[in-house]
């Protein structure tokens, strides 16, 4: 019996220490995608992916660079999408942030070697610029119920600190139950001392980010159009969600459009995570929704964003944890308990 899933492919800050051997691990199958992208990196005086991966020690100042990150990601995540089970059917394919160029090599519309050229680029250039700063904030409680008021006082008082004089702050991605800010200094600052602290974590900085998602980037978005071949797009196989929730379909799109979007609104305007989800909730009713690894992290903004649109009854985190321990509609593959709900076919 074919299971139907929607894909989700991660963003920047899921390769961490625990991650560290992932391609080895699990993608020993692999040599010959990874020779590319290895060869991709030589070519331009960068350490091979594959080194990265097979390193013996994890430094984050190293690893959470943009130009050693991005590529790190994008190789898992385009592998663990390579290895889904068999009877695994996939609907529709979205991604957070950085997971959009991911989600365009899974979905067809790039070649999985184009898609790394357009990750490795874009992460080099990120890191390179490395324009402002990003923090994240939660706006709901641990029962993970919907506050919209919440949300739109904390959403003023980022509107508030943006207008004062010598200050960037605006929202950069929508994320679940969290708000991901970006913003240079004066900006990040202003709302770290306005909002109290969470658990002793939030707000959190989050290390060698950018202000991915604003207007802060034009230059990045720039000089990414520059570089890369705005001919590498194709129509994609399966349809695609991007981060506006609209829907890109195989067959019919508009293959110059999604390269503006790619390297345009992508890049300089807000990624709505949630209505992301949501979207590919609504429109394609998938019997699991399978974030692809390297880590963890995302899977609890995905299950928020199903709990806050009330997806198949599921109002809380308890009700979310009760449908899932009865039988699993959220998988990650980053998780060793999990991976081969995703990768074998049932018994």
């Amino acid at each position: 019996m074919t299971r139907t899933a929607v894909l989700i492919c991660p963003g920047r800050g899921t390769y961490n220490k625990p991650e560290l051997g992932y391609l080895h691990r699990h993608h020993a199958d692999k040599a010959s995608l990874f020779a590319g992208f290895d060869a991709a990196r030589a070519a331009q005086g960068q350490e091979e992916v594959t080194a990265l991966d097979g390193a013996t020690r994890f430094s984050v100042a190293k690893y959470s660079r943009g130009d050693i990150a991005s590529p790190l990601i994008y190789a898992s995540a385009l592998a663990d999408a390579q290895s889904l089970a068999d009877d695994i059917e996939v609907v529709a394919v979205t991604g957070n942030s950085m997971g959009w160029y991911i989600a365009l090599a899974a979905a067809g519309a790039l070649s999985p070697q184009h898609g790394f050229d357009l990750v490795n680029t874009m992460g080099s250039l990120m890191q390179q610029h490395l324009i402002g700063g990003q923090l994240v904030y939660p706006f709901t409680g641990d029962d993970w119920r919907p506050d919209p008021a919440r949300k739109a006082a904390l959403l003023a008082l980022v509107d508030q600190i943006n207008a004062r004089a010598g200050h960037v702050l605006a929202l950069s991605i929508d994320l679940g139950g969290m708000l991901v800010l970006a913003g240079d200094e004066p900006g990040l600052a202003a709302f770290e001392e306005a909002v109290p602290q969470i658990d002793g974590r939030f707000p959190m900085r989050l290390a060698n980010h950018a202000g991915f998602h604003t207007a802060l980037q034009a230059p990045v978005a720039a000089e990414g159009r520059k570089r890369l071949n705005g001919a590498m797009p194709r129509q994609p196989a399966v349809p695609l969600v991007d981060g506006r929730g609209a829907i890109w379909q195989p067959g019919s799109t508009d293959l110059r459009a999604l390269w503006e979007y790619t390297l345009g609104h992508q890049v300089v305007e807000s990624y709505d995570f949630t209505r992301a989800v949501q979207v590919a909730a609504q429109e394609f009713a998938p019997d699991l929704f399978i974030v692809t690894g390297p880590g963890t992290t995302l899977g609890g903004a995905v299950a928020q964003s199903l709990v806050h649109q009330d997806w198949r009854g599921m109002t809380d985190k308890a009700a979310f944890k009760a449908r899932q321990s009865e039988a699993p509609l959220l998988i990650s593959m980053g998780d060793a308990a999990q991976r081969d709900l995703a990768t074998r076919a049932p018994s």
